[in-house]
């Protein structure tokens, strides 16, 4: 068994999923330039990278060994044609300071279909799903509510309601730009006063996504 066929498998796998090498890359905590030495066999996946993959539905049995497994990872089925796979977390479970959402444990992982996703300026590279907790965004997000995620989208322009890390702690909040360079982060739910972020504590607040649909229990 040589390097590259692993690498071909690799590559076969994240085809299959319809993940762009960036994202690939991202799931597996490396970046584009070693997704591309892992598929091409230049470099070695270890098996951090792998177990990482695994959640995602990536086949490992068969990228090592080159034999299909009878059964996908955490029972999450392959990906068919014309789906893309959305990893989903939970944003009170992924709380670790500092870390990428990538490195958190996926709950589960949803398809939607490639050509509805693509129709909402959707790529599906860039798209996670966040389980919402709380209610401070209370008509417009309920606690429990499911909410698409495009991590391409990190700037407050137009203005709309944002996946934020503050102070370590990733919040969903409509964000509004005030005179001066500050932000004013918004809970809907009128109870929670909005909170203003001064230019000079811009350091510890983070962008992450802008949230584009919501998925959720109908009263």
């Amino acid at each position: 068994m040589t390097l590259s066929n692993i690498g071909e498998r690799l590559r076969e796998e994240r085809t299959r999923l319809g993940l762009s090498q960036t994202a690939f890359g991202e799931v597996g905590g490396v970046k584009k330039f070693a997704q591309s030495n892992y598929e091409t066999g230049k470099r070695h996946p270890d098996a951090l990278y792998l177990e990482s993959l695994a959640k995602i539905g990536v086949d490992i049995q068969y990228v090592v060994s080159g034999i299909r497994s009878t059964n996908d990872a955490e029972g999450v089925e392959p990906a068919e044609e014309g789906l893309s796979p959305v990893a989903m977390y939970d944003i009170e479970a992924a709380a670790g300071d500092g870390r990428s959402l990538e490195q958190e444990e996926v709950e589960t992982t949803l398809y939607f279909p490639t050509d509805q996703l693509a129709a909402q300026g959707l790529d599906p590279a860039q798209v996670v799903g966040i389980k919402v907790r709380g209610d401070s965004m209370d008509g417009t997000l309920a606690d429990g509510d499911w909410v698409l995620v495009d991590r391409s989208r990190r700037e407050p322009k137009p203005e709309g309601v944002f996946l934020l890390l503050v102070h370590g702690e990733r919040r969903i909040k409509r964000v509004q730009r005030v005179a001066g360079g500050a932000w004013l982060l918004i809970s809907d739910n009128e109870h929670y006063q909005p909170e203003l972020i001064k230019p000079q504590d811009m350091k510890d607040v983070e962008i992450l996504g802008r949230c584009e649909i919501r998925i959720g229990r109908v009263s």
